[in-house]
């Protein structure tokens, strides 16, 4: 698959998932199968430019090309700057924000609130094109079907976006009103491919690789974008394509692989954050690996309390320690029911 001079790997996406999608975790789910990764949103404000988390967020330092940097803000100007700005720190693909549905973005009119400005969205989509393009750096654009379920202009704007210069759309299958309640649909995703010519991602809900294979078979869409199912399971991306490719499953990773892959992780967002913000930050992450296994909430309560670096990664692998002595292979995750209709299996 092509994304302006890019070839990329596969067409199996890791989302843009504000405070989880981290260089380290962009590394980590390249490895294990993921052809592309976005990074977390990087403000357009000029004045937040030199803070903390913006470097952080700016910083691709081992990370495997093509580096893809989503921005977000309300202001074209502004907009074009900050596609600028990341250029000139390593970003090799702008993708612009217009799905995010957290309120303290929507309440600014960025993200997926931009859905209800068709006139400023796309005078954004414009600008960054503008900034872009003349140093060969594709634009790409992550939206919603709409701001609520009586306006779904996905396919109006996508349109637009196509017509302006965008090299590639991403689709989540939900509202901005949902956020992310309710199922996601894919017939608006399937929408917007037929009306394009450009590469079309559908995303939302793709939680197995069964559920990956149908939403392609579906939408009819050039890739797939997961998201909240990597949050500790970041090996599902291997998974998906070996069964897109065979039909069968691979075997859940080893326990002892799982360790491994964790530590590693552990030890490369510290080197990120710091150890004051790196051993509280990576609590979630750690949760995550472990919320499904054997005593692993026990173990969620006592990480809470560790403080330093050195203790959490001597938990973490006596933790996994433990587990290997019980068990060879990280338990499987739950398959979904099969189901012969396509449109029941797209609805669940």
């Amino acid at each position: 698959m092509l994304l302006g001079p890019y070839a990329l790997a596969n067409n199996l996406f890791v989302a843009p998932m504000a405070g989880v999608t981290d260089r380290p975790f962009r590394i980590l789910c390249k490895q294990l199968g993921a052809g592309y990764a976005v990074s977390e949103m990087v403000t357009s404000r000029p004045d937040l430019w030199d803070s903390l988390k913006t470097s952080r967020r700016a910083n691709h330092e081992g990370e495997a090309k093509p580096i893809a940097v989503q921005i977000a803000g309300t202001d074209a100007v502004m907009m074009a700057d900050a596609a600028a700005y990341n250029i000139d720190r390593g970003a090799q693909i702008i993708d612009i924000n217009m799905g995010c549905p957290a309120k303290k973005v929507c309440n600014k009119w960025a993200g997926s609130a931009l859905m209800q400005d068709e006139t400023l969205a796309l005078q954004i989509i414009e600008a960054v094109v503008a900034a872009c393009a003349p140093r060969g750096v594709p634009v790409t654009l992550k939206m919603r079907t709409g701001w609520c379920q009586s306006h779904k202009n996905a396919v109006v704007i996508a349109r637009a976006a196509e017509s302006a210069g965008v090299q590639m759309i991403a689709v989540h299958g939900r509202t901005r009103e949902q956020g992310y309640k309710g199922a996601a649909e894919y017939d608006t995703i399937a929408a917007v491919k037929a009306a394009l010519r450009i590469p079309v991602v559908a995303n939302g809900d793709i939680n197995s690789p069964e559920k990956a294979r149908d939403v392609l078979a579906y939408t009819g869409a050039d890739a797939v974008m997961l998201g909240r199912v990597a949050q500790g399971r970041p090996w599902i991306f291997r998974e998906v394509a070996h069964f897109i490719a065979t039909g069968t499953h691979l075997a859940p990773p080893l326990v002892s692989e799982v360790k491994r892959l964790l530590l590693d992780h552990l030890q490369d967002h510290y080197l990120l954050y710091g150890e004051f913000t790196g051993v509280r930050s990576a609590r979630k992450h750690i949760g995550w690996y472990v919320n499904s296994l054997p005593g692993g909430s026990a173990f969620r309560a006592q990480m809470n309390g560790l403080e330093d670096c050195q203790a959490q990664l001597e938990a973490v692998a006596d933790f996994f320690d433990t587990l290997g002595r019980s068990t060879t292979r990280i338990p499987a995750a739950d398959q979904p029911a099969q189901n012969n209709n396509i449109e029941e299996r797209m609805a669940a």
